[in-house]
């Protein structure tokens, strides 16, 4: 676990920030404010024509939600609002970017691994870890993807099959503590259809794309800002968020979708920024 490699002053912070968390969450129960509320979301359809794309994946619908930080904002109760309006979607799969957790693990694995059960893609839910994911011990997300029937892609890919056409989904480990390997990921990927890369950390984007192999990365990450300024826009950028904080961009040839996802970190607080769920419909060349 890498909070046994973090210093003095760093794991106090990290004890100080879970008190905190289990504090308030205590709190907004008491109070009635950490329930589900379904205008509280909002579900962002996205089209995306694919290069190289087959026929049989015209129309495939991907739901893509991201640093769920369960426990905060989101309470288990809201998570199984949002897995509910994914379903209403009909989503053909559902992928998952990262930050499950924040500093509290006790006593909401039980809730999502529930709610995790309850995803009803037509062919499956693909996930990769995020920083908090690994400082709070993969080891123990890991055992609930494992309970839950996610199916993780820690550098590694899942292939989608229409008939003889494929799609390629791919996932790296996270970046901001060095467990991705994109060469291991490229190792294994064919070449003979379109690739869409899952990172948690948006500015990956600048490696991957140069890689020519991918068509999409969906990333999390940044919250979207959390806070969105007219004019200026995502007020609160980081490390692997720099650049790209929030919502579609351009990098190279690759389209890259910065998802603000559907917890806060912390702060219990957006503005001009609600939680997300990306529907992503993809599309086949049409000439």
């Amino acid at each position: 676990m890498l909070r046994k490699l973090l210093s003095s002053w760093e794991r106090a912070n990290f004890y100080l920030r879970e008190l905190l968390q289990l504090n308030l969450a205590i709190v907004m129960n008491r109070l009635g404010r950490d329930r589900f509320k379904a205008h509280d979301f909002n579900i962002t359809d996205l089209q995306f024509e694919i290069p190289g794309l087959d026929s049989p994946f015209d129309g495939y619908r991907i739901a893509h939600i991201t640093d769920l930080h369960l426990g905060h904002w989101l309470s288990p109760e809201r998570l199984e609002g949002v897995v509910d309006l994914i379903n209403q979607q009909k989503p053909d799969l559902v992928v998952m970017t990262g930050d499950y957790v924040s500093y509290v693990l006790h006593g909401i694995r039980d809730a999502m691994i529930a709610s995790f059960r309850q995803l009803l893609p037509k062919d499956a839910t693909l996930a990769v870890l995020g920083n908090h994911d690994h400082w709070m011990g993969a080891e123990h997300l890991r055992a609930i993807f494992e309970e839950s029937g996610v199916t993780e892609l820690a550098n590694d890919i899942y292939t989608i099959p229409r008939g003889d056409s494929r799609l390629y989904i791919a996932g790296v480990d996270d970046i901001t503590v060095g467990a991705h390997d994109l060469d291991q990921v490229l190792q294994k990927l064919p070449t003979d259809a379109p690739a869409i890369l899952l990172a948690h950390e948006p500015d990956y984007a600048e490696i991957s794309a140069k890689t020519g192999r991918f068509v999409l990365q969906l990333s999390g990450h940044s919250h979207g800002g959390q806070i969105v300024l007219p004019k200026i826009g995502a007020l609160l950028r980081g490390p692997g968020f720099f650049k790209y904080p929030n919502g579609l961009y351009k990098v190279g040839k690759m389209k890259l979708y910065t998802n603000r996802g559907i917890g806060t970190h912390v702060f219990r607080l957006r503005y001009n920024c609600p939680p997300e769920i990306a529907l992503i419909t993809l599309k086949a060349p049409t000439s």
